[in-house]
């Protein structure tokens, strides 16, 4: 057994640049894991200007110089934000507290709701599963409550960073998008002369990347606008919040939109009791999963690496685990970024030759 494992050691990381590349990985995840709060606006400013390349390039392509490219992408992104702050938040503030001040009633709603269930398919349907059911939703509510006022306590330490990300953000955001050959050349003269794998992984995961959050972006949008139309058109209340939390679902693979059908099923239950406008509701929520799911995301994400949903779910997980949100929202490429190391430590390609010093 320790022959065999000392002849794999010798055959994967005999080669430097293997080793480089293991070295370069441990360092940045170890970064990432115990400071990762205080890179967190730095890793903000970098998906934003991934994001934001993509435009950019299309700008260059055309003629225009790269700072004159910047600055229109860049206050286009400024002044749209601008106009989501000043007029969809509010109102996104205020169904949201609506919607909070009536859980009460909604929970009393669906016990009235889960207890005429045995009356309505007798046989099926028994008290006993029905009252466990309900005890259950109770000690989730009283956990629930517990956290909004744990969380509440601490609103001002969470608005003030909220201020340093509105402002030393969108600072890092630009720099980063103007000085993008600078700043690369200075992570190129720091990295060893050994990286001949660290090249043919971070080319395959700039492309995995730049793809994976302008496609993430746009399908936010397109899931989120036709969720808002579909739910306003079905007369549905707080269309607009159901909207957004359908669109951001999309964020977390799977789990997602599995999360956000509760909301969405208790305020129509609430609306409309168990008449045929719940249904209309809940199977239109329905078609536009199943739209996104095997209509947008292949289109949007066609030039991604292809990964089986237990690796996707998995990833989400483990790296929604050690980094929170932002683990959740790059399992994705991570998933992907391991994947293409295996590649590249599993390649055959043989071991470059060195050269020998001169006598």
């Amino acid at each position: 057994m320790w022959d065999y494992l000392k002849a794999w050691y010798q055959r994967k990381f005999s080669d430097p640049d293997a080793i480089t590349l293991f070295l370069l990985l441990a360092v940045l995840f170890l970064l990432i894991i115990f400071f990762g709060h205080l890179l967190a606006p730095i890793l903000v400013a970098i998906a934003l200007a991934y994001l934001l390349d993509w435009p950019i390039q299309r700008l260059q392509a055309v003629g225009l110089s790269r700072l004159l490219a910047v600055l229109i992408v860049f206050t286009l992104f400024i002044a749209l934000n601008v106009l989501l702050i000043l007029f969809f938040v509010p109102v996104i503030w205020q169904q949201s507290i609506a919607l909070i001040s009536e859980l009460p009633d909604m929970f009393t709603e669906l016990k009235e709701q889960l207890d005429r269930l045995p009356e309505m398919f007798p046989g099926y349907v028994s008290e006993t599963n029905i009252h466990r059911f309900i005890e259950n939703i109770n000690q989730r509510v009283l956990q629930l409550g517990e956290v909004i006022i744990s969380q509440s306590l601490s609103r001002i330490i969470g608005f003030m960073a909220l201020l340093i990300y509105l402002i030393v953000v969108p600072l890092l955001m630009f720099f980063m998008l103007k000085d993008k050959s600078e700043l690369l050349g200075h992570i190129s003269r720091t990295l060893p002369a050994n990286r001949r794998l660290i090249s043919q992984v971070s080319d395959e995961m700039n492309l995995q990347i730049m793809n994976y959050i302008r496609g993430k972006a746009i399908e936010v949008v397109i899931v989120g606008v036709v969720s808002y139309v579909t739910f306003a058109l079905l007369d549905l209340r707080y269309a607009a919040l159901l909207g957004v939390l359908v669109g951001l679902s999309v964020l977390i693979p799977y789990i997602g939109a599995a999360v956000v059908t509760l909301p969405v099923a208790l305020v129509a239950l609430f609306q409309f009791g168990w008449s045929a406008m719940f249904a209309y509701v809940m199977i239109a929520y329905l078609v536009i999963q199943a739209l996104d799911g095997n209509l947008l995301v292949p289109l949007l994400f066609s030039e991604a690496v292809s990964l089986n949903p237990v690796y996707i779910i998995g990833a989400v997980l483990i790296f929604g685990g050690l980094w929170g949100f932002w683990g959740v929202f790059f399992a994705i490429p991570l998933a992907s970024l391991v994947k293409a190391v295996i590649t590249a430590l599993s390649s055959d390609a043989p071991i470059p030759p060195q050269e020998k010093p001169a006598p």
